[in-house]
């Protein structure tokens, strides 16, 4: 796991029952959306049954490559949701997944058999999740208190079953979710088709020039830094002990202001997307 920058931070008081979608605010950071969002799409998509369920998908409408924008807010509300909504919220933005992901299934000239409703599949893309947001929150404030931190892991199982993962399939706990990643993550492979797609992702490809162009670069980078170093390797990413510095510094600098903001701050942009998809629900306008 990566070592945190600022140990000695004081921790938030650990709750005496189990988080709720209330008490879990305390402990996210929207920005860690905006700083990870890219590399835990690497992490999801080395996975080649998911890469290719991407690659080869017919739903043009969820697209990063031609509506980076829409598959922005898509990603970012099923996030908030699972974090942040209620029961009603899970299930209408459950069924608008799902009716977005009835097309998506490997064909016979597939290299690979997928499935957009494979539980399987899914609790690997929770687990990515899951990782991203530790290994951020470490970086950015230090550990959690112990009970807080299997509190928050358990909480966690969200990401997963608001879609079809199965409760029982969600590690029973951190060191054995940690296990199973470190297991799993070591088995993972990017081949070429794949590796394309991850750097037209990583170089902003999909947006117009001038954006590529004043924010390629340090998109590259924090994308190489989040990234664990077998899947820089999968990529063929140099990172130096020089870089890892930089990186301490963007991020104690970002922690510095970030973790002493408002709540209704420091949660954006999940705050905003799940307010959006409940006026989207209210409206009778597509939650994707």
């Amino acid at each position: 796991m990566t070592a945190h920058l600022r140990a000695t931070d004081r921790q938030p008081e650990v709750p005496g029952t189990e988080l709720t979608p209330e008490t879990v605010r305390e402990h996210i950071d929207g920005v860690a959306a905006f700083l990870g969002g890219a590399a835990n799409v690497v992490m999801q998509l080395s996975h080649p049954p998911v890469g290719y369920g991407v690659l080869e998908s017919t739903v043009d409408s969820g697209k990063v490559t031609l509506h980076p924008l829409k598959r922005l807010r898509t990603t970012l509300t099923y996030l908030a949701v699972a974090w942040l909504g209620d029961e009603k919220d899970r299930e209408s933005y459950r069924e608008a997944i799902n009716a977005s992901h009835r097309p998506v299934h490997s064909n016979p000239d597939s290299p690979v058999k997928y499935n957009a409703f494979d539980p399987k599949l899914q609790l690997w893309v929770a687990a990515c999740l899951y990782w991203g947001v530790d290994d951020l929150y470490q970086r950015m404030r230090g550990p959690m208190d112990p009970e807080l931190a299997e509190q928050f892991y358990r909480y966690s199982i969200r990401l997963g079953t608001t879609l079809q993962m199965r409760p029982e399939m969600w590690p029973e706990s951190r060191e054995a979710f940690y296990r199973y990643w470190d297991e799993n993550l070591a088995a993972k492979t990017i081949d070429e088709p794949v590796r394309r797609y991850f750097n037209d992702l990583i170089d902003l490809k999909m947006m117009p020039k001038p954006v590529q162009l004043l924010s390629g670069r340090f998109h590259r980078f924090t994308v190489t830094a989040l990234l664990p170093q077998h899947l820089r390797d999968e990529m063929g990413m140099r990172w130096t002990a020089r870089d890892e510095r930089r990186f301490r510094f963007v991020l104690r600098s970002i922690a510095a202001v970030w973790t002493r903001m408002p709540v209704v701050i420091r949660l954006f942009p999940f705050n905003f997307y799940l307010a959006d998809m409940r006026l989207r629900r209210r409206f009778r306008r597509p939650l994707v």
